[in-house]
């Protein structure tokens, strides 16, 4: 039903004799009540401006407060009181710019394809790459763990053995290792291809081949 209004003397001339009469005034109140009461769904075209199937709580209304809620809503957001999202509904058209940041971020989520080319510079290389320990006086066994430091120095105070851990395939150490007069051994698996230990100042370059092989290069200071 349309609502009915009911003309009064603001919407009229009040000598013109056009406004609602009091009893039509009253039935008409009456069938307005009657409309909201029933809860005709079918009656609701709209509400603010959304379209579909409006449930009205009629025992809310009946306390002076109108409870409306989504009812079978369908797209790619369904359900009734509880509103589902359809999977892969959320395109990038649909998020926020900078919405994704690194809380979204999982191990594995970027791969090589999404790297823009030339985007890892020196400055994003871990420490494994561009620092360099420096051990100091040392004697006996030493261990150089690969993954603190790129470049390594010593000067020994007696016979020095090196060993290496996390000695990934493909990396490459610098170490510079004074021997002072004393000598030194490398890992087993080390395959000496240029050069040999000096009681002096030693160069030396490890490329990590395979598992526990390390082809190694030994230079003197000129």
């Amino acid at each position: 039903m349309a609502q009915k209004v009911i003309l009064t003397i603001p919407d009229v001339d009040a000598d013109s004799g056009n406004g609602t009469p009091l009893a039509t005034a009253f039935k008409w109140i009456n069938e307005n009540f009657t409309e909201l009461y029933t809860a005709d769904a079918n009656d609701v075209d709209s509400v603010n401006g959304q379209t579909g199937t409006v449930v009205l709580d009629t025992d809310d209304i009946s306390e002076g407060a109108t409870n409306l809620y989504n009812y079978n809503h369908t797209g790619e957001v369904t359900g009734a009181t509880a509103l589902t999202i359809t999977n892969g509904a959320v395109t990038n058209a649909k998020m926020a710019a900078n919405s994704v940041d690194s809380d979204q971020y999982v191990d594995g989520s970027i791969d090589t394809v999404h790297l823009a080319n030339d985007i890892v510079t020196y400055e994003k290389l871990g420490v494994e790459f561009t620092s360099t320990e420096a051990l100091g006086s040392i004697s006996g066994s030493q261990a150089l763990d690969f993954n603190n430091d790129q470049i390594f120095t010593a000067t020994l105070s007696g016979a020095t053995d090196f060993t290496y851990s996390n000695a990934k395939v493909g990396t490459v150490k610098d170490l510079i290792v004074n021997a002072n007069g004393t000598t030194f051994t490398l890992p087993t698996g080390t395959k000496v291809v240029a050069g040999t230990p000096s009681t002096g100042i030693n160069f030396i370059q490890v490329v990590v081949t395979a598992a526990g092989e390390y082809w190694t290069s030994i230079s003197q200071e000129q």
